[in-house]
């Protein structure tokens, strides 16, 4: 096989540069811009991870917390089917539920709920 010429590869068209078009210019640093010399020590502080408002749950010990999200929605509205909405623990599942689930899937579980097909009866 051999290798192609350069009368054989296509040329690349670049665009012409047009008379207004002004030079470009290199941007300059701002004023309030302070560079550290190299005697100066950068400042590292420690990292804290904030997991959320969920602490652990033994029954879901896995990475994926689906189940978990799935699990709180259903405690939540059968707490306050079952003690009213005032009852202050129940809050606690609604607070895992919205830290763990994507809104689109509350939204539409909601929606379920409302037209009486949920999957679950939380009467129970």
């Amino acid at each position: 096989m051999t290798a192609p010429t350069s009368s054989s590869l296509p040329l690349a068209i670049l665009p012409t540069p047009t008379s207004n078009c002004a030079p470009a210019q290199p941007r300059s640093r701002p004023a309030t811009t302070e560079i550290m010399s190299d005697s100066e020590e950068l400042e590292t502080k420690p990292f804290k991870f904030v997991t959320g408002k969920t602490g652990f749950d033994a029954r879901f010990p896995n990475q994926n917390q689906t189940k978990h999200c799935w699990q709180n929605y259903v405690d939540y509205h059968k707490c306050i089917i079952a003690k009213g909405e005032d009852f202050a623990p129940c809050r606690q599942f609604q607070l895992a539920y919205r830290s763990l689930c994507p809104g689109g899937w509350t939204s539409r579980w909601d929606d379920q709920r409302e037209a009486g097909n949920f999957p679950v009866n939380l009467n129970q």
